[in-house]
């Protein structure tokens, strides 16, 4: 049977504007609470929230910025940011989301690469200094206007009177760009995942209608706002179900996640895994009442099944979904069901979502292939996007001509129609001519009851051209590993070429913003500490 699968075409499609869709959800719910933010102590409800995105829709009309004009945010989590979110998406401006991680030389790139017009910053967070880095850079850039959070000039812009409808003379269609996203390349310059309206409203409802969202939803919303994590999964997959968001903090802080969700009595909760493991092993961890979780959805990497465990028995999430996806496709291509069993939820990433077509491909020939052989995992459907923004060459090297998203990860589909993803094209070890793939060896050293985490990446080999290395993080109470001690560990249990020549203890691993482990940055570290040539 071939590695092909198409999902169910029921419900079908919203065929609206974000901006629609928001009005409809503020009709229907204008007394529910739709926004709090915990940070400040701020509450809105759907009339309010209309209100409000209503209110900066004509600021940045009266500003000049109209359809198609590309509005930059860059900022950590806060309520504005949803704010601009769906008031740029009512007069059709493209929004631009901009890594709050970024400095200075990626903030002008993606300033100039996406011509933003308008600039909406927050000042600082952290160690960073926005303010600074943006006069550094913007006499350079096509920005006009740059509108700080908290200035006189941003509450102009978000106190507008008057109807944006009044203002907004030019047509909307839910197949304009609305979002440009820059995926971390982790070589060269970032591209701009171009999203429509069509693209991510529907992503953002399906995602939510499979863990069964309504109104009575409390969503808590540690994951980055300018990933699509937190800003579709999250916003638009609340705001399409009248759901209530909740923004715990400005970044991801554990205790303050679990504090909010006992407090707002969240009914669902977002992250990586590496957020739930830093949930789970802190020390405070008992100290919150969680019994007012159902779901929630981790996605960014396959979970461990004993931190899945603890979602379903100590974190009350027994309908807990995995997500799986790629900023290029809106972003979810598969997930888990509500009522699927632990080893689905840990050793897959689910089936395929509605409306959405997806196979696995030989990487050299194209040709499907059959279930439970690996190869590239493609997606079609109308999650695809539109392109990279302004960069055709990379956009036709993605997707194909017949209009599949060619992701790079490496996947295997399961008789059952279940997929896993056992690596990255880039990321697959070949050691002595032998196909290594990183996740199997992961998946296996998770089970030690000393190791808390673990990475394992290919680094240079004279004899075999490469050699697997294993950055472990020990459990708080667990004495360091070596690599004879790992290696006893996998010994007869693992084929010999599988088994970590290296072994790293580390505090931390590298991450992008959104959790992901940066294993390019992991091989060059280690190649330097280890004296690899």
């Amino acid at each position: 049977m071939e590695s092909y699968a198409a999902g169910d075409t029921q419900p079908p499609l919203l065929d609206e504007t974000i901006g629609a869709n928001l009005a409809r959800t503020v009709a229907a719910h204008a007394d529910r609470e739709a926004l709090v933010e915990v940070a400040t102590g701020r509450r809105w409800t759907w009339a309010e929230l209309g209100r409000d995105v209503d209110a900066l829709a004509v600021g940045l009309a009266r500003a000049g910025i109209g359809k198609g004009d590309r509005v930059g945010i860059w900022s950590p989590n806060c309520a504005e940011w949803t704010l601009v979110q769906y008031a740029t998406a009512a007069i059709g401006a493209i929004l631009v989301n901009i890594n709050p991680a970024y400095r200075t030389h990626e903030l002008a790139y993606a300033l100039n690469q996406s011509g933003t017009r308008l600039l909406v910053s927050a000042t600082s967070f952290k160690t960073s200094d926005y303010r600074a880095m943006v006069e550094e850079v913007v006499a350079d850039t096509p920005v006009q206007q740059v509108v700080y959070l908290g200035s006189p000039e941003w509450d102009d812009l978000a106190s507008a009177t008057g109807s944006s409808a009044e203002l907004v003379t030019w047509t909307l269609a839910p197949d304009d760009p609305i979002n440009i996203q820059y995926t971390s390349g982790t070589t060269g310059y970032p591209k701009g995942a171009t999203l429509s309206h069509r693209n991510i409203l529907n992503n953002g409802y399906f995602t939510t209608e499979l863990i069964g969202f309504t109104e009575e939803d409390r969503l808590c919303i540690p994951v980055p706002f300018y990933h699509c994590f937190g800003m579709v999964m999250g916003n638009l997959g609340c705001t399409t179900h009248g759901a209530t968001m909740v923004i715990p903090a400005p970044g991801f802080d554990p205790e303050v996640t679990l504090r909010t969700i006992a407090d707002e009595r969240c009914t669902a909760v977002y992250g990586v895994p590496t957020m739930f493991i830093a949930m789970q092993h802190h020390p405070t961890f008992a100290e919150h009442d969680l019994s007012s979780l159902r779901t929630g959805i981790m996605a960014g990497s396959i979970c461990p099944v004993e931190v899945m465990r603890r979602c379903v028995d100590d974190m009350h999430m027994a309908e807990v979904s995995i997500a799986y996806g790629m900023t290029e496709t809106s972003p979810v291509s598969c997930q888990t069901r509500v009522d699927d069993d632990l080893e689905r939820r840990t050793a897959t990433i689910g089936r395929v979502h509605p409306h959405v077509e997806v196979k696995i491909v030989d990487p050299v020939s194209g040709e499907t292939v059959e279930r439970g052989e690996p190869g590239e995992f493609c997606t079609r459907g109308y999650s695809v996007m539109l392109g990279y923004w302004d960069d055709p060459d990379k956009t036709a090297e993605a997707i194909d001509a017949d209009g599949w998203m060619h992701t790079g990860d490496l996947a295997v589909m399961r008789e059952d129609g279940y997929c896993n993803i056992v690596g990255r094209i880039k990321d697959m070890v070949i050691r002595g001519g032998e196909n290594i793939y990183p996740r199997e060896i992961e998946e296996f050293l998770y089970q030690h009851p000393d190791i808390e985490d673990v990475q394992v990446i290919g680094v240079p080999d004279q004899k075999y051209g490469e050699e697997l290395c294993a950055w472990i993080k020990m459990r708080a109470d667990a004495e360091p590993l070596d690599a004879d001690a790992v290696r006893a560990y996998a010994s007869g249990k693992l084929a010999h070429y599988k088994i970590p020549r290296y072994v790293l203890v580390v505090e931390e691993f590298p991450m992008t913003v959104t959790g992901k482990i940066r294993k390019v940055q992991m091989r060059e570290e280690t190649a330097k500490t280890l004296g690899l040539a």
